[in-house]
């Protein structure tokens, strides 16, 4: 809640000597930052779509995640999400598989433009009617823009689309001289996963793959005159080499810069191996990361709280959580970044919507950073 943010960073304020104090202040004085990362899931398993080997049992499987995505009511669990964001009133929000469904009926040539479930929209709407005033700063397409046959309930075949998205929300009701958003960047990793399946086209003689990418959102954020450079990403979760290339080319790139960095995003490498799967979030990607100089703002303020962030079932209606695993992540680096609080968001039974469905698959976190400037030390 926005009351233990406040105390915390009081709290923290109150450890300053009295000289250290006016130094601070002569700096525009330390100034709290707000941030959390959220992956919205896109509303199914795509895997049965991938492994599809003729057409009968693509058009099987796209019916049947179709048919998932419903099930899992995005609208409603939007409500949810929009909750947890208006209760801890973050300034950035960064947010994962953001996605875009879209429909043609009936199935045939061209692209599907019929909107079904624009997840960002929608929650962006949620928020509006919760008086609490967001906007993308960026948003970069990422994985694929897929776009398959389902069979539909009175006969005939419809064309679904998925087009996903990352993007970084930031508050937009704030005075310029106590937050400002600058410097929107966006670009998808040259590393990539290559599929290659018949059913997508990729056959004898041209063996063209399907191009699953990802990539990243980045914007400079000022409070009070403290500027920090807060990077949002989806790692890849199928490939740990492509993943740890995608990382380094977080640290060569946006992450590559005088200011104090913040990285928000689902890393899918989990910390400290625990409930790590094979061949998917036993990388690391996290090690790395904190090798280069971040700090995680979990363990720096839990350190005795595993804080798993992953995954419920795909239908959302597990009655127990089942997370087993922390691949959401905090992580910042600089002179004068300090975390001073962390929490889960989603986890409890008590966040479920009224129909029973989790928030997402995954937990999210919120962190407060303490920013002060790099020439002052308490």
């Amino acid at each position: 809640m926005i009351r233990r943010w406040v105390t915390a960073a009081l709290g923290a304020l109150l450890l300053l000597t009295p000289g250290s104090l006016s130094a601070a202040s002569a700096a525009e004085g330390p100034a709290p930052l707000r941030v959390m990362t959220r992956n919205l899931y896109l509303g199914a398993d795509l895997a049965p779509v991938l492994a599809a080997g003729n057409p009968q049992a693509l058009v099987a499987a796209v019916t049947a995640v179709y048919a998932n995505v419903q099930v899992t009511n995005f609208p409603e669990r939007a409500k949810a999400l929009a909750d947890e964001i208006a209760d801890s009133n973050p300034h950035l929000v960064g947010l994962q598989e953001a996605v875009l469904w879209r429909s043609q009926t009936p199935a045939g040539p061209g692209s599907a433009t019929h909107v079904e479930y624009d997840f960002l929209q929608i929650l962006l709407d949620k928020l509006a009617a919760r008086g609490r005033h967001y906007a993308a700063v960026a948003t970069v397409t990422v994985g694929s823009d897929f776009e398959a046959p389902r069979s539909l309930p009175g006969g005939g075949l419809q064309d679904i689309r998925l087009t996903d998205r990352d993007v970084l929300l930031a508050r937009t009701d704030l005075p310029a001289r106590a937050f400002s958003v600058a410097n929107p960047q966006t670009a998808r990793f040259q590393a990539h996963v290559p599929i290659c399946r018949p059913m997508f086209g990729c056959v004898p003689p041209g063996n063209v793959p399907i191009r699953v990418e990802r990539g990243w959102v980045a914007a400079d954020a000022t409070v009070r005159g403290h500027t920090t450079r807060v990077v949002t990403t989806h790692l890849e979760p199928i490939s740990p080499t492509v993943q740890e290339a995608q990382a380094d080319e977080l640290l060569t790139g946006p992450l590559n810069t005088t200011l104090p960095t913040v990285l928000l995003g689902d890393l899918n490498s989990a910390a400290g191996g625990v409930g790590a799967q094979p061949g998917s979030t036993d990388t690391q990607t996290y090690n790395h990361l904190l090798a280069a100089g971040f700090t995680d703002a979990w363990t720096a303020t839990r350190p005795h709280n595993p804080g798993f962030t992953c995954c419920q079932a795909a239908s959302l209606i597990n009655p127990t959580s089942s997370l087993t695993q922390r691949i959401d992540y905090v992580l910042f680096r600089g002179n004068g970044v300090t975390a001073l609080a962390s929490n889960r968001l989603g986890d409890t039974r008590a966040d479920r919507t009224p129909s029973g469905l989790w928030p997402s698959d995954h937990a999210g976190v919120k962190s407060m950073l303490l920013l002060r400037s790099r020439n002052w030390s308490a």
